[in-house]
């Protein structure tokens, strides 16, 4: 019979895999710190996946990964997480981007694909008995979501209309796209480098009017997501501090 130890090291071999699957790459003090375990315990665990035939590649300097082309069998979700999808199907309704609903509602279906009888039948039960009521569900204003996504994380130009707030000619833009930010009152902005403007702008979803995607990439900026929001902050401190 499995002993307490036994059982606690092979929910964490699983949960390695996981992250194996998850991340392109992932160090073993990233795995130590996450699982409260020794560098030393990652690397037997590691050790021990090899010796199953699990193909770990290893990079000096930078971790572990799964061998090019290996798959894991698809995950099973358990009835709680599959629970905690549907409500967010819901809440997501009030979301004003209908490209990311309709992802979000397909990723839905598939997991129910994979669920066991008994969980599919609560979930069905579930989904027919949560709404959200239809005075706070708003017209979808933007439907570029997903495909601006996909032009930041493959480093692709686009070129949009844009109207600014207080303008009244929508300006054709081409620009980079670097991340997300979410607003408040369901608004989505891209955070994005404006070739015209030869800095970063934030755009608002539901004021671009067209978007397309060019055949042009352009380099990865070194920034990341938190740099920037520091230096949008201290800046706005600073004007504020001139204003007073």
């Amino acid at each position: 019979m499995a002993s307490a130890n036994d059982m606690k090291r092979l929910t964490r071999l699983s949960a390695i895999l996981l992250q194996l699957q998850i991340k392109s790459v992932v160090s073993s003090g990233e795995l130590a710190e996450k699982f409260q375990v020794s560098i030393r315990t990652i690397y037997r665990d590691i050790r021990v996946l090899e010796q199953i035939g699990v193909p770990i590649a290893s990079s000096e300097g930078k971790g572990y990964s799964l061998a090019e082309g290996y798959k894991i069998p698809p995950i099973m979700f358990s009835e709680e997480e599959a629970n905690a999808l549907i409500m967010a199907a819901q809440l997501l309704k009030l979301n004003k981007d209908s490209s990311l609903i309709k992802a979000f509602n397909q990723t839905v279906e598939k997991v129910k694909a994979v669920l066991n009888y008994t969980a599919k039948t609560k979930l069905e039960l579930l989904s027919a008995r949560v709404s959200v009521s239809p005075v706070h569900v708003e017209q979808a204003t933007s439907s570029s979501l997903a495909l601006i996504q996909n032009a930041l994380t493959s480093f692709t130009l686009l070129r949009i209309k844009y109207k600014a707030e207080g303008e009244k000619q929508v300006m054709e833009r081409i620009i980079e796209p670097f991340a997300f930010y979410y607003s408040g009152q369901q608004q989505w902005t891209l955070i994005a480098f404006c070739q015209l403007r030869n800095d970063f702008r934030m755009f608002r979803l539901d004021r671009i009017s067209e978007v397309y995607s060019l055949d042009s990439k352009f380099t990865p900026h070194q920034m990341n997501l938190q740099e920037y929001l520091q230096e949008k902050e201290k800046n706005f401190l600073s004007s504020d501090k001139q204003l007073s």
